[in-house]
């Protein structure tokens, strides 16, 4: 789900990264994550030196932004955050977000709203100023705004004068002058055009209104069919992750095609699969292009990509995709199947139905030494013992199991120590084969398995002391 307290994540997509022009200064930073509402999308960005710098766009044109230390409560900027439509790094819509623009530049701030005025409507400046107030002092944006209002009834343009009113009650809720001047006689036409929610009306004559309007209350389904309508003719992107962001989304074939075709305008199809799996859409039976598209990440070497689209899916997968799991649990890092091991259960529960088990067996192989390098013995046992379910002959957990025994008893360290070499823990084994040696310091044998413990780890000089020790004890062996 995206949302007010919801967000994608996939560790398969590369962060966005971004330059950002300040007065004479050019910091380099990466999106950490992006908040639409409505008209409006504020980026955060955090540079190298761990400042967040925060830019506001408005019908994707940059028009403010800054470093801030933190996100004052009540502000637009935390309204967008905790009310707007979320996106989070490393989300592949990010980039589209900021139209692959990889330099920005603040605007001069004393000749901002001059500027804006030769590119936007009056009711618009009044709308945007409302966005600002991280960056300006509200008193000055409600100076700003109240000049605009003032201004269009001046100019007998009553109807424009009342909307940048009603953003000014909204943006400043307690400032007793605008909720006079919205009380007044001259205004009751327009409260009761307002209070209609005649949309298609309205629209007519304030479509910025009816957006904001439809945007806040977008979990109704009348305003959000309204939004929906409106976003159809003039942005797509926002478009897409309102129906992204509905947990109740149709998923109907001709809905899926249509927004199928909307996101490859902005991401890739490998991308745009990704995304349906996070919100529960199973793109092998919604996207007929799915498989192919799955066998280009694997010729492509993208495996954990490839796995991170199957995850869910699993169970729905035919028997034609089988060759396709175990390329994918082949050649995925062990270190991916680790530490997202509760998650290929279900590909491995698919994969034990085959019948390849020599690479099942490698790869169990290749994921317990992964396991062993980082924690103990025991730990990686309890992680298995699921895997243990679906491979009760798998000759890997066998020796796992025996090696737990084999734990508890000291009289028989050298079978242990040849298991902990069998999986590359050559200190292990050295820590076992000691014991025996000390043990029985007349035996040859552990000493000769410690100097090739040595020689295994490449340290050389020790393995030829052990070697020359274990010379020593075969020979008094051969000559008592």
């Amino acid at each position: 789900m995206m949302g007010g307290k919801g967000k994608m994540d996939n560790e398969m997509i590369m962060p966005t990264e971004i330059s950002i022009k300040d007065k004479k200064k050019v910091e380099k930073g990466k999106v950490l994550r992006a908040a639409i509402f409505a008209r409006t999308k504020v980026i955060e960005v955090i540079t190298a030196d761990d400042g967040n710098y925060y830019l506001i766009y408005y019908k994707n044109s940059l028009i403010y932004g800054g470093k801030l230390d933190k996100i004052e409560e009540g502000t637009f900027i935390n309204k967008a955050f905790h009310e707007g439509i979320l996106i989070a790094s490393p989300h592949p819509i990010l980039t589209a977000l900021i139209s692959h623009v990889s330099v920005v530049s603040i605007p001069n701030k004393n000749k901002l709203f001059s500027q804006l005025q030769l590119h936007f409507s009056l009711q618009e400046v009044a709308h945007i100023a409302t966005t600002l107030d991280s960056f300006f002092e509200k008193d000055q944006l409600i100076g700003m705004i109240d000049r605009i209002f003032f201004h269009l009834r001046r100019s007998g343009k009553f109807m424009k004068s009342f909307q940048v009113l009603q953003l000014l009650s909204d943006f400043a809720p307690s400032l007793k002058s605008a909720k006079e001047r919205l009380d007044s006689h001259e205004f009751n036409t327009y409260h009761n055009f307002y209070h209609s929610l005649d949309y298609p009306s309205i629209v007519q004559k304030d479509p910025l209104f009816v957006e904001l309007h439809c945007f806040k209350n977008r979990s109704h389904s009348n305003e959000r069919m309204v939004l929906e309508n409106i976003l159809c003719e003039q942005d797509g992107l926002t478009l897409l992750l309102l129906w992204l962001e509905h947990e109740n989304r149709p998923q109907n074939p001709q809905t899926i095609e249509k927004y199928t075709d909307i996101a490859l305008d902005f991401i890739t199809m490998e991308e745009w699969m990704l995304i349906l799996v996070q919100v529960n859409i199973n793109p092998f039976r919604v996207l007929p292009e799915s498989q192919s598209i799955l066998e280009k990440m694997i010729q492509k070497g993208n495996y954990e990509q490839a796995a991170s689209c199957l995850f869910k899916f699993v169970h729905d997968l035919p028997s034609s995709y089988d060759a396709t799991l175990e390329i994918i649990w082949e050649n995925c890092d062990a270190n991916f199947v680790l530490s997202h091991l509760d998650e290929f259960a279900p590909l491995l529960e698919h994969l034990s139905q085959t019948e390849n088990t020599k690479q099942l067996e490698d790869k169990l192989f290749q994921l317990a030494v992964n396991m062993l390098n980082q924690h103990e013995l025991p730990s990686v046992h309890n992680k298995l013992l699921d895997i243990e379910k679906l491979y009760p002959q798998s000759e890997v957990m066998r020796k796992i199991n025996e090696m737990i025994e084999l734990v508890e008893d000291p009289d028989r360290m050298m079978d242990l120590g040849d298991y902990y070499a069998e999986f590359k823990q050559f200190d292990k084994a050295i820590d076992c084969f000691f014991w025996e040696m000390e043990l029985q310091p007349q035996n040859p044998s552990p000493v000769r398995k410690i100097s090739k413990m040595y020689q295994n780890k490449g340290f050389l000089k020790e393995a030829a002391a052990y070697q020359k020790i274990y010379d020593q004890l075969k020979s008094n062996q051969e000559t008592g």
